[in-house]
């Protein structure tokens, strides 16, 4: 049977545009060296005439962001027949929204930072110096501020101090209508990647990631030499086998298919905390699922070949 030729899906129109770029540049290049033939294509206006035009034999979202973590581009993929690595365009929709997979996730009892979702309508509305007190009283400080839509950290913002706050709110209003307040839980902080077989999802070797102003941030996340990574984290026998534990649950729990990313925080007391999962992760020189399947004893091409001839064996 000859190698099939696969579409990797990147680029786009999200803010993260540029790092989906760097992902699909990375992936394409692993995949060659696998002998698969491989054709890098920016989505725009074009790609369903494309799709129909140049059908590859399947397709892999390297997108980050928008349409391509909330289930958009998969419909797309589904409604062609075309088949692609990674979950389904309606799981997609429960992991892309934060609050909805932090609900199912502390639902089956794992635990996630309290939290309280709210559009901007509300401070526009009830007055914003009143809901941010109300946010305070509630959670108390520090806050972990972040859209609740979204990836790569963009507007993720730490408040230490309630003067902080009205700033803070804005900045994370930049990047979405409705904010997601946590409490702030200090901790290490780990990611999680999961790789599905032929026996299931496992965990693969947890990451832990050390960046050097405390914050991992867009900015921490993708500038080389600003963040330490420690694979496999350093962390206890038992609370290894916890966030692997939490991160299949979140995996499974959220119908999630193939490969994915969750990000979690350990507190001093070894409670392991949910934090979000990525059901189309950073493949990038920086990103954490390249460091795990590099600790697992295998390579990015390898996986992802497999992956590629999974999704063709189950069609679209």
């Amino acid at each position: 049977m000859p190698e099939p030729t696969v579409a990797v899906l990147a680029g786009g129109l999200s803010h993260e545009r540029d790092v989906s770029l760097r992902s699909g540049r990375r992936l394409s290049v692993a995949l060659r060296d696998q002998g698969i033939t491989v054709d890098e294509w920016d989505t725009d206006s074009g790609l369903v005439a494309r799709l129909r035009d140049e059908r590859p034999d399947a397709a892999v979202i390297a997108l980050h962001g928008g349409e391509g973590e909330n289930g958009s581009v998969q419909s797309v993929l589904e409604m062609l027949g075309v088949p692609f690595v990674g979950t389904s365009s309606r799981s997609c929709r429960k992991a892309w929204d934060k609050p909805i997979a932090k609900a199912l996730v502390a639902g089956a009892d794992f635990a996630t930072p309290d939290w309280i979702v709210l559009p901007h309508s509300t401070f526009r509305e009830l007055g914003a110096q009143a809901v941010l007190d109300a946010i305070v009283d509630r959670l108390g400080l520090p806050l972990m501020l972040k859209p609740d839509e979204g990836g790569s950290a963009l507007g993720t913002q730490v408040v230490r101090n309630a003067a902080e706050l009205p700033a803070a709110m804005v900045g994370c209003f930049a990047y979405g209508d409705t904010v997601l307040a946590e409490r702030f839980i200090d901790g290490v902080e780990v990611a999680v990647t999961v790789l599905e077989g032929e026996a299931g999802p496992r965990a693969l070797p947890a990451v832990e990631i050390v960046p050097e102003n405390g914050v991992y941030d867009y900015t921490a996340r993708y500038t080389a030499g600003l963040t330490d990574f420690f694979t496999p984290a350093r962390l206890s026998e038992e609370t290894v086998k916890a966030v692997g534990e939490l991160a299949v649950g979140a995996h499974r729990l959220l119908g999630l298919r193939d490969i994915s990313r969750t990000d979690a925080i350990v507190a001093s007391d070894g409670t392991v905390y949910f934090l979000e999962v990525n059901s189309s992760p950073g493949l990038t020189e920086t990103s954490t699922v390249p460091m795990a399947l590099e600790a697992d004893g295998t390579s990015l091409g390898a996986v992802f070949s497999g992956l590629i001839s999974r999704a063709v064996e189950r069609g679209s």
